[in-house]
């Protein structure tokens, strides 16, 4: 076995937009690898075929998918962020949350001084956690 990548499908040609948006808010992170489908292929051209990024030293793949699925991201998997400071876990939820759902509001729920769960724009689930 080589290694084990987390896997994120977007649809309506929205993989590009997420990895830009993700990367410029989480430091040492950034857009590795992007091969986009290309003229009568069989995805929208220009749309991304398969794409890596890390978000911290994280790898993700991704792609965007030109099949419409009955399903798309689910909260049972969430993309998890120990924060450093109150200040940034602050401006990460605003952030994220803008066009998204809270699922948990921002705070002191026993097991850690500030935490809060959220679906991004894109349907992607986020848990933020500030630790004791």
């Amino acid at each position: 076995m080589e290694k084990v990548s987390t896997f994120l499908m977007f649809q309506d040609g929205k993989a590009e937009e997420a990895m830009n948006f993700y990367t410029s808010l989480i430091e040492d992170s950034a857009i590795t690898n992007i091969v986009r489908y290309g003229a009568n292929e069989s995805g929208d051209e220009e749309t991304v075929m398969q794409a890596t990024f890390t978000l911290k030293g994280q790898e993700f793949m991704c792609i965007d998918s030109n099949v419409k699925h009955k399903f798309s991201f689910t909260p049972s998997f969430s993309i998890f962020v120990t924060c450093n400071t109150e200040e940034e876990l602050d401006h990460l939820y605003q952030q994220l949350n803008e066009g998204g759902q809270a699922l948990m509001p921002l705070g002191d729920y026993g097991f850690s001084k500030k935490f809060g769960w959220l679906n991004d724009r894109f349907g992607v689930s986020w848990q933020l956690n500030l630790p004791k």
